[in-house]
Formats: structure tokens, C-alpha cells, sequence
């Protein structure tokens, strides 16, 4: 029986969609049953989605004016669309552009028909997945060659987190409006969910950290994580669980496939 754990640390309902995922992969590539690592869920941060009137009706207002439309991740569009409840095309009198950073806020877009529709929503989005990241979205919103003075920029995205990209955009010249439409509540260290962590065998588990917030909380709780292996998808989140005293920390590409192809060559280990 192997006494590996891989710890997915992501909010509740995205730690299964990728428990399920990888689960199916481990059986697909033939590791058998009794050397499958256990998967625990630890979602280290509760995502709050606002629900305030007076909030909606004041994104719904400055939408008329705005230029480009920014959605941090995939929270950020699941808590807009929820908060409007509109279609995002009925949102305003023209079509505005939406700047995403990885794939997986594409996907959350096409949930909500945002950029599939008869004349298609603009999604601007790094090429490279190398670089899903706000550095990786500047870099192509450059290729536009616009004129950023005076252009109107919302940022969708929820309490606290980097302001890098709003910074870079101010600093062009664009009037830049950051509307957070959720907060973050860090998992309640008397929670059940802890149970399982205090028993596992640190030496032998993984932790696939995806967001540096989470990291710098996990930080606060007294774990022997020094004896822990860490995946991040981004060089931010790996710097952050150096910082809290991962034992081993790799970097791998951003999105799931990424994160399952380096659990999997940790269990073969």
C-alpha cells in the first residue's frame, strides 16, 4: 500500500474537478490500486463571491465607458457574471475587450457563452502558457498598440492580490478601475479538513500549491512542510513556499495537465 499524499490545496470545488482528473489520469497510466497515492482536499482558502446591489449597479454604469475589461482568474468571471447576471454583450452599448491570464479563465468565459457568441466578445490571452501571468497579459495587450492615455481599464478581481498589472497600466497612461467582486476566507484551523494532514506522513506527500495568498496562509498554521515536496505553477508561488520552508520546491507550466504530468513523475520517484 503506498503512503504517498498529494495535498490539492485549491477552494473546495476546484480541488475536486482536479481530484477527479487526476485520479482518471493515475488509472489511465496503469499505476496499480495499491501503490495510488491517497488525494486529500485542503482548500486553504474559501472564495466568497459579493453579492451587493449597490455593487452590481456600479460595475453595470462603468462598463458603459470602459475600454478593456481585466478578469484576474477564473473566480473573478464565475463572481462577475453571478453578481450582473446578465450576458456580457447586454452589459454595455459596444463590444468590450476582456483580458484573461491563463487558459482555464478562458474556459470559464465559454461557460457563460462570453466570446463564442454570432459576432465573438475579444479575449486577449498570452499564446504562450509559459506565461499565464499578469507579466505574460502585458506583454500581449502591447501587441494591441494602443495609445493607453485616457483608455478605461476594470480589473475584476477579489480582495487583496498583486497589483503589478494595474500599476503598469496606470503608469501608460489608462484610468484604472480595480472592483473586487469576492473576498478570500482562510480555511478555520478547527476544521475537519485538517484532520488528515496531521496524520499523513509529511516526508511522503505533495502539496500542489496554486496561489501564493494560500501559501503565505499555510505559512501561519505549524507544519513540518520541511519535510514536504511542493508543485507551483507560477515562480511567484514557488518563491512564496521557499519562503515558508518547503523542503523541495519545482516549478512546473500553469494548468492542470502541467500539474498532473509532475504528480506523476513524483509518484514514479
Amino acid at each position: 500500500m503506498s503512503t504517498k499524499t498529494i495535498v490539492i490545496t485549491r477552494p473546495s470545488g476546484q480541488a475536486r474537478q482536479l481530484s477527479e482528473v487526476l485520479q482518471a489520469s493515475l488509472l489511465k497510466s496503469g499505476i496499480a490500486t495499491e501503490f495510488s497515492p491517497k488525494i486529500i482536499s485542503l482548500p486553504l482558502l474559501t472564495i466568497v463571491p459579493k453579492s451587493d446591489d449597490g455593487l452590481a449597479h456600479e460595475i453595470t454604469e462603468t462598463l458603459q465607458f470602459a475600454d478593456l475589461a481585466i478578469f484576474v482568474s477564473p473566480n473573478a468571471i464565475e463572481c462577475t457574471m453571478r453578481l450582473l447576471e446578465k450576458s456580457w454583450q447586454d452589459l454595455s452599448n459596444c463590444l468590450i475587450p476582456i483580458g484573461v491570464m491563463g487558459g482555464s479563465s478562458v474556459a470559464a468565459l465559454k461557460n457563460h457563452g462570453i466570446g463564442i457568441e454570432e459576432v465573438p466578445t475579444a479575449i486577449i490571452l498570452p499564446q504562450d502558457n509559459a506565461h499565464w501571468d499578469s507579466e505574460g497579459l502585458w506583454s500581449e495587450l502591447q501587441k494591441l498598440q494602443w495609445n493607453w492615455t485616457g483608455k478605461k481599464v476594470l480589473i475584476f478581481k477579489g480582495d487583496g492580490g498583486r497589483d503589478w498589472l494595474a500599476e503598469t497600466l496606470k503608469n501608460a497612461g489608462a484610468q484604472v478601475e480595480a472592483i473586487s467582486v469576492y473576498a478570500r476566507v482562510p480555511l478555520d484551523l478547527n476544521s475537519p479538513a485538517w484532520n488528515d494532514i496531521h496524520k499523513m506522513d509529511f516526508s511522503q506527500s505533495l502539496w500542489l500549491l496554486t496561489s501564493s495568498e494560500a501559501v503565505r496562509y499555510l505559512g501561519q498554521v505549524k507544519l513540518p512542510v520541511d519535510l514536504a515536496t511542493a508543485i507551483c505553477p507560477h515562480h511567484n508561488i514557488a518563491d512564496a513556499a521557499e519562503q515558508i520552508g518547503f523542503g523541495e520546491v519545482f516549478t512546473c507550466e500553469p494548468g492542470d495537465e502541467a500539474l498532473i504530468t509532475a504528480s506523476q513523475a513524483w509518484i514514479s520517484i
